[in-house]
C-alpha cells in the first residue's frame, strides 16, 4: 500500500482520515487517525524539519541506535470499523512483531522507508474503488483539508514576514500553523 493523503474527517471531530492505495490496483483504504498522528505522518511526507524531536522521531533514533530496523508494517485485522497494525522489527539477527495502532506503524513507515502491506479480506470490507474517470481525484494533504484551522491572515504578510512566521511556528513547534504558511509561500510562488 502507498499513502494516497491525508484529510481532515468530515465524520469525527479532531480526526483526520489517512487514505492508502492499493499499488498496481484500483482501492483506496481510509483510515480514522487522530490529529497528532497525522501531523507526524504529514511533517515527515512533506520532509518539514522539527526543531526537536517527535516520538516517531524519537523512536527511529532509538531503533537505530541498537541497530533495529523496521521491516515492515502490516495491517492485520479489522474488527468492528477498528483497524489493528503491527511493525516487523528485526536486528539482524531475530525478528520481532510488536503490536500497535496502524498510524503509528504507518508514521514509523514513512520514517524508515519501509513497506505497508494488508490482507485482502480487509480490502474487501473496507477500500473502496478508485474513480476510473480521475475526476476529483487527486493525492491530499493535511493542509487540503476543511479542518478549523486560521490562517492568521497570512495573505496580508509579505514573504520575509512569512519566513519569519513559519520560524517562528517551527519553533514553537506548531506545525499546523507551518504548514499553512508554507502553503502560502508556495502559493505565492507559483
Amino acid at each position: 500500500m502507498g499513502i494516497y493523503g491525508l484529510q481532515y474527517s468530515q465524520t469525527q471531530t479532531g480526526a483526520y482520515a489517512l487514505v492508502l492505495e492499493e499499488e498496481g490496483g484500483t482501492r483506496r483504504l481510509p483510515i480514522i487517525i487522530g490529529s497528532s498522528e497525522a501531523q507526524a505522518i504529514a511533517i515527515e511526507l512533506e520532509n518539514m524539519s522539527p526543531t526537536r524531536p517527535l516520538t516517531h522521531d524519537l523512536f527511529r533514533t532509538f531503533a537505530q541506535s541498537f541497530s533495529i530496523d523496521i521491516q515492515e508494517v502490516v495491517i492485520y485485522n479489522f474488527v468492528d470499523g477498528v483497524f489493528y497494525g503491527k511493525i516487523i522489527c528485526s536486528d539482524g539477527k531475530n525478528e520481532v512483531e510488536i503490536d500497535c495502532r496502524p498510524s503509528d506503524a504507518i508514521a514509523l513507515a514513512v520514517r524508515f522507508k519501509c513497506p505497508i502491506f494488508t490482507h485482502e479480506f480487509i480490502l474487501s470490507a473496507a477500500a473502496f474503488e478508485k474513480d476510473d474517470s480521475g475526476e476529483g481525484i487527486r493525492p491530499i494533504t493535511i493542509e487540503d483539508s476543511d479542518a478549523p484551522l486560521e490562517t492568521g491572515g497570512f495573505a496580508q504578510l509579505t514573504e520575509e514576514e512569512l519566513e519569519e512566521s513559519l520560524n517562528a511556528a517551527l519553533a514553537k513547534e506548531d506545525y499546523e500553523e507551518a504548514s499553512l504558511i508554507r502553503d502560502e509561500l508556495n502559493q505565492r510562488k507559483k
